[in-house]
């Protein structure tokens, strides 16, 4: 090896100072014993013989604690979970099932247009916008106070001859109930007072009547099935002494069912009695409505019909109802 080496050196040694070739070509003695020192060294197995080695087969290095790779693959828990649509469809159908509970642990703003035709000689419309914030309140950790204000926009028509149309402000309604945030062998209820507070800017939109009186509500949720009634009553106890008292029996027996997909479909009635008029109010309300998001914000979307059952001489005889809901859950 060591000879191998030297031979190695000497050739570059001569390659690089050999002088130039004359401009005849001719072979000039050095260069010819370069010639005879390549050819020398192409008759040398070991050198050569170790290069074509180095060239034909590469040396491998291998890890001693190295291990195949295996490719990657989503985790048993991440390929047999829910969809994030699936699991907010379910919350939406709790939601849509806690809108059918009046005394919900839920702050919502029902926005509720109702039409009804038929008044007076004339047939006319009215066309009533109720605000209706509901507001719950915790007491302690077996009980809420839940508040429900109807706070109507009211247009109505010419209904008889000399009588021009009005708009404005009614009377605003509100209700206190007191109600356990378990239920009670499986029913939900709540019970407290309700008020008539005579805001209507004009004497056909309201009553002029301040009145109170108690309120209570009872229903159960199950199986997507909300069953149950609310029920009030109020009096007048002051207020214009030329106006009519107030003494009215209020009635909303309520069934519905909602779905898997949020969707609630309904039957109720808002039955009225006037006591002083001996005078029944009964409107059948079927309904249908959809919770679905605005962004992050959930609302409900609804439509209903009003067929009146009963009502007074020169009393309602149809009507349309339709609900925007938005729900602010805690």
């Amino acid at each position: 090896m060591i000879r191998s080496t030297s031979i190695v050196a000497l050739l570059l040694a001569v390659v690089v100072f050999a002088p130039q070739a004359p401009a005849d070509d001719s072979l000039h003695p050095m260069l010819l014993e370069r010639d005879r020192l390549v050819t020398g060294l192409e008759q040398m197995p070991s050198l050569y013989g170790m290069s074509m080695v180095i060239l034909e087969e590469p040396v491998k290095v291998e890890r001693e604690d190295s291990q195949p790779q295996r490719p990657l693959r989503l985790s048993d828990e991440a390929t047999n979970a829910q969809p994030r649509r699936d699991q907010s469809s379910g919350s939406d159908a709790d939601l849509a099932k806690k809108l059918s509970n009046p005394v919900a642990d839920l702050i919502s703003i029902p926005f509720q247009f109702n039409y009804d035709e038929g008044y007076g000689p004339k047939d006319a419309g009215i066309l009533r916008l109720n605000i209706q914030p509901v507001i719950p309140f915790t007491l302690d950790e077996d009980w809420n106070l839940i508040t429900r204000t109807i706070v109507p926009l009211i247009y109505q028509g010419s209904f008889a001859k000399g009588v021009d149309s009005e708009f404005g402000l009614g009377d605003i309604l509100q209700s206190f109930f007191l109600s356990p945030k378990q239920p009670t062998n499986g029913w939900t209820w709540g019970i407290g007072p309700i008020f008539n507070w005579p805001t209507a800017t004009d004497d056909q939109l309201g009553t002029g009547k301040w009145g109170a009186g108690p309120t209570a509500v009872l229903l159960k949720q199950e199986k997507g099935w909300t069953y149950g009634a609310l029920v009030n009553h109020v009096w007048s106890f002051a207020g214009d002494s030329d106006r009519d008292e107030i003494n009215a029996t209020f009635l909303q027996p309520f069934l519905s069912y909602t779905f898997p997909k949020a969707t609630t479909v309904g039957l109720s009635t808002e039955a009225s009695y006037d006591w002083a008029s001996d005078q029944w109010t009964v409107p059948i309300i079927p309904s249908i409505s959809q919770l679905t998001r605005f962004g992050k914000l959930p609302v409900s979307l609804g439509i209903g019909g009003r067929w009146y059952a009963q009502s007074p001489d020169g009393g309602p005889e149809w009507g349309v109802r339709f609900t925007f809901t938005a729900l602010l859950p805690k």
